[in-house]
């Protein structure tokens, strides 16, 4: 009996932190600030995605920063909260907030499922997992975003480094298996920047 009810009531934690990292994921930073500032729905505009990328389109460099770091912050507040809760298995508590937090962001229920592409929200997950391979992954993405002039490369590059610098410095399996399935689901999300970047269609970013 006793089993059985801690069984019910780490469910019930596990529900609670997925659906509330989910609902903050969702918060759509990118879609509130274009619409308070230029009175636009940002996802008739370019891309059409409301990540900070799209924002930059819309209302320059200053705002791009400024979304991309509050997108950061909206991943980072539920993994650590997460991480507070005593749980008794390693790192699953946060990883579950993670996956909702950034399923929130690319696919937010205020706006009936259309958002960004959980990049920047994602990478705030990972400072909050650890921010040593975070942080190491927002400098890897700012590198060859610089360098390549494109968004979508840097992203797509960084996402994927993150489980390699997880798995180096020994994080716990729970970590290191988000980080895959993460850029898996993050590259997914960049299908049509891939298709642009074959055909020399993608926007640079400067």
């Amino acid at each position: 009996m006793l089993l059985s009810n801690s069984v019910v009531l780490y469910s019930l934690i596990g529900v609670a932190v997925f659906l509330g990292a989910y609902l903050i994921g969702s918060f759509p930073t990118g879609y509130v600030v274009v619409k308070l500032l230029a009175n636009q729905d940002i996802r008739t505009i370019g891309s059409g995605s409301t990540g900070a990328t799209n924002v930059k389109r819309v209302l320059g460099f200053k705002w791009f920063v400024i979304v991309l770091l509050t997108d950061g912050i909206k991943g980072i507040i539920p993994v650590l909260a997460a991480k507070l809760i005593a749980f008794p298995i390693l790192g699953l508590l946060p990883v579950i907030a993670a996956v909702a937090v950034i399923l929130g962001h690319s696919k937010p229920i205020y706006l009936k499922f259309h958002g960004g592409k959980s990049v920047a929200t994602g990478i705030g997950t990972i400072i909050a997992l650890n921010w040593i391979v975070g942080v190491s992954v927002a400098l890897i993405w700012a590198a060859i975003t610089y360098i390549s002039k494109y968004v979508s490369v840097g992203s797509i590059i960084a996402v994927w480094i993150a489980p390699c610098i997880m798995y180096a410095l020994h994080k716990p399996l729970p970590y290191i298996i988000y980080c895959l399935i993460g850029a898996l689901y993050i590259t997914i999300l960049h299908k049509d920047n891939i298709k642009r970047l074959i055909n020399h269609e993608e926007s640079k970013v400067r």
